[in-house]
């Protein structure tokens, strides 16, 4: 592109500002001595993926590509249950799953969301607690995460994909909230009045400036805006990425050392990670390895699907658009046109016009995403029963 640096907005240079942020957090921490540097890694959760999968995986990433499987979760341990109500017991689902492929240049990254209510062949897996769980030929994807922790998620995105998940990252739900009051709250935009009882918002249209408790119901939303399908709302967390990014880009950390430690302090204290990644230093090391990648080289997808015939309340990958997509990836070549040109679009900034159907532009996607004349399926209505005490499942 023609401009330069100096003229970039800031919503241009917000992913890389963020990504140079984990840089900065070493010097930082040299500054402040050893004891602020390893607080910060002593913030970051960790799993070991390898060892509980071993070595029936897809063959590693070779040529410098490489996929991160990231997962938003719906745990209400601890103070998780009093900031998304409801009670899951001991039990916790992945509420998000985006698979990101970082192409072999380092230069574009692909960023595929899987809706949870998809129904998938769920392998063998090995719960925490060596407790061994039955494959089984059909199941939500989200389940995986419930019955055998971030392992059994890895193994089932890797069985759907056919690529191997070099990393892992979770993020849950008081994570999320406190990374958002750290960068001061987002602002989005909503073209339809937003009513869901179930995650707590309630947004006349309009721009409105969301804290973290506001923007966690906003990306779990379903009920008040749209047809109420779980497609709607991962166009709403594509929407809350893309104020993110503007947020970050306009902090101007990379001249304020305070503000830097302070969301770096919180960015590692969100973060459950493979245990290759779970340190500042390796953190650091993606960041550099992604930097030339901003928001117009990042590409946001959701799977395509289509309903399932056993259940109008679940969906399936769609044949042969999901494949063509995998396909895709795995060979580090882009998101087919089929699949950018059947992408749903955000359901809160439909026209006036639309009677229930999506805006054919979807204005609301993130950078980088699809933007398509289509309309939102009414998939994945009820994706589990309502959780007791309210919130938006």
């Amino acid at each position: 592109m023609a401009e330069n640096t100096e003229q970039r907005p800031p919503r241009r240079r917000g992913l890389r500002i963020a990504l140079f942020t984990l840089a900065g957090l070493v010097l930082v921490g040299a500054g402040l001595g050893g004891i602020a540097y390893w607080k910060l890694n002593g913030n970051i959760r960790s799993v070991d993926i390898s060892g509980q999968l071993g070595t029936a995986r897809p063959p590693a990433s070779t040529g410098g590509a490489f996929n991160v499987l990231v997962l938003g979760s719906d745990s209400r341990s601890g103070a998780n249950g009093s900031l998304a109500g409801g009670d899951t017991g001991d039990t916790a689902r992945s509420d998000t799953a985006m698979v990101v492929h970082v192409n072999q240049a380092h230069t574009a990254a692909s960023v595929v969301s899987i809706p949870r209510d998809t129904l998938v062949p769920r392998p063998a897996c090995t719960a925490p607690d060596g407790t061994q769980v039955a494959a089984v030929r059909s199941a939500m994807f989200n389940s995986a995460y419930e019955v055998g922790g971030p392992a059994c998620a890895v193994k089932t995105a890797e069985q759907l994909t056919g690529m191997r998940m070099d990393h892992f990252v979770e993020v849950d739900f008081t994570g999320f909230a406190a990374l958002i009051d750290a960068i001061g709250g987002v602002d989005v935009t909503t073209t339809v009045a937003i009513d869901d009882k179930d995650s707590g918002l309630h947004l006349d249209p309009g721009t409105h400036h969301l804290g973290g408790a506001q923007a966690l119901a906003f990306v779990r939303t379903r009920h008040g805006v749209g047809d109420g399908s779980d497609l709607g709302r991962i166009e709403l967390q594509k929407e809350m990425v893309k104020a993110m990014l503007g947020q970050i880009g306009s902090l101007g950390l990379t001249s304020n050392p305070v503000a830097m430690w302070k969301l770096g302090d919180k960015l590692t204290s969100s973060l459950t990670t493979d245990s290759d990644l779970a340190s500042v230093s390796s953190l650091v090391g993606m960041a550099q390895t992604v930097k030339k990648i901003g928001p117009d080289q990042l590409t946001m997808v959701t799977l395509p699907v289509a309903y399932a015939v056993s259940d109008p309340n679940r969906v399936v990958p769609k044949t042969p658009d999901a494949q063509q997509l995998w396909t895709a990836l795995r060979t580090d070549q882009a998101v087919p046109q089929q699949v950018l040109q059947q992408q749903p679009a955000n359901p809160a900034m439909a026209s006036p016009s639309a009677s229930g159907s999506a805006p054919g532009s979807a204005p609301g996607s993130a950078p980088g995403s699809a933007s398509a004349s289509v309309s939102v399926p009414a998939t994945a209505r009820a994706s589990r029963p309502a959780v007791a005490g309210g919130g938006a499942e």
